[in-house]
């Protein structure tokens, strides 16, 4: 893997414990074996985050190193559910939604009939046997 270029050697690598010893990062396979996407994706979002990486092999490869380092740690010293890294943990937090005034409507298809004067409402012509009819 010396071979390639820094972005080849990426593309090749897919468990966490390999990119963890591509760039040298000590780690606790217990914590890796647990936490491998939550790290995995933490590092990608961090990322996602440096804004732009330098174009040079060395200075990018030590940014990626460094948030390697700091995605895997936050694993060692907290968990997945407290970290939150994936949205099926965000499910069940409380939602807000605001619904303008202007959205409010009354449904009139389900409103109850309201029945004539001196009729019980029960719908049949003449004698229903109410005390109305």
């Amino acid at each position: 893997m010396h071979d390639l270029t820094l972005d080849e050697a990426l593309e090749d690598l897919s468990a966490a414990e390999e990119f963890l010893e591509y760039f040298g990062i000590d780690y606790d396979a217990r914590t890796v074996q647990v936490n491998r996407l939550h790290i995995l994706q933490r590092f990608h979002n961090y990322i996602g985050q440096a804004g732009e990486l330098p174009a040079d092999k060395a200075p990018r490869r030590a940014v990626y190193a460094r948030l390697l380092q700091q995605a895997y740690q936050d694993f060692v010293t907290s968990d997945a559910l407290t970290e939150k890294v994936f949205k099926v943990f965000h499910m069940h937090e409380p939602q807000t939604t605001f619904v303008p005034l202007t959205e409010i409507t009354l449904n009139k298809a389900a409103e109850p009939a309201v029945p004539a004067a001196g009729t019980c409402g029960c719908g049949s012509s003449g004698s229903c046997g109410s005390s109305m009819g």
